[in-house]
């Protein structure tokens, strides 16, 4: 059987680096992108590439070095990914944009560059990495809900558009997972003066215990597994604790105040 060629983007930490490392001990040759290639001279777990997800230039020549070495790229992975927390009134807006540019624009750029590849194949996957986060406004992690929120619609249109080319594609989003996500997160500053010091400060201190307390990538390393293996993928993927999928449940059947003051309660606000 051929061996499958896999691109992830932001392979080289977290739940991308989790993926790559799982993928490869399958049998899969695996391509894991980073920023900065110079800041993982050691890197060995699988292939390496720079490549920008913000730069249409990057990614095009990323793209055409892999498809002239390989023949081909099987399946895209947009995992890459940044944090960022902070009321959104006091949020900069180009930390906004930052936040957009590499968890929204980044995997359309992305698309650009492959599916014209897959679909000239008749083939290929495509797995956007969204988050749990994604459905519901998160208080002091709005922004970064809005970016994966938007990233989860896009699929769906996306996966309407593509239908007739032989190309699959979903969404996979993560709940809470020990990675090294916080360390990269921007954080608005948390400023004494400002009227949301008490319940930012709570909240943040919140979110970094979920993530520490998170549980091992590899389930979600597993899951997108699962999925290459699935004939035809679901439109949504979810992976997580009980307790954070069963608050999406929750989400769909109560009124919206109720599960406001749900989400009030958790982060004790």
């Amino acid at each position: 059987m051929e061996q499958k060629v896999v691109l992830i983007t932001g392979g080289s930490s977290g739940i991308g680096r989790s993926i790559g490392m799982y993928l490869q001990s399958k049998g899969f040759k695996v391509y894991g992108t980073t920023r900065n290639l110079k800041k993982y001279p050691n890197f060995s777990d699988f292939e390496l590439i720079q490549l920008e997800v913000a730069d249409m230039d990057s990614i095009r020549n990323a793209v055409h070095n892999l498809i002239t070495s390989e023949g081909r790229i099987d399946i895209l992975i947009n995992n890459a990914g940044v944090g960022i927390t902070g009321p959104i009134e006091e949020t900069p807006d180009p930390e906004i944009k930052k936040a957009f540019e590499t968890n929204f624009h980044g995997p359309i750029n992305m698309v650009k560059a492959i599916i014209p590849h897959m679909r000239t194949r008749k083939s290929g996957l495509i797995i956007n990495i969204t988050s749990i986060a994604g459905y519901m406004g998160l208080p002091y992690r709005g922004v970064y809900s809005a970016t994966k929120g938007a990233l989860e619609l896009l699929t769906e249109a996306l996966r309407m558009e593509t239908k007739d080319y032989g190309i699959k594609i979903t969404n996979l989003a993560p709940g809470d997972f020990a990675t090294n996500i916080a360390a990269g997160r921007y954080h608005s500053p948390l400023n004494d003066s400002s009227p949301y010091y008490q319940t930012y400060g709570k909240t943040l201190t919140a979110i970094n215990e979920h993530v520490q307390e998170g549980e091992d990538p590899i389930k979600v390393a597993e899951m997108v597994l699962k999925i290459i293996n699935t004939k035809n993928p679901k439109v949504h993927y979810k992976v997580g604790s009980p307790m954070q999928k069963f608050s999406l449940f929750l989400k769909k059947i109560l009124p919206d105040k109720v599960y406001e003051r749900l989400l009030l309660n958790h982060y004790k606000l």
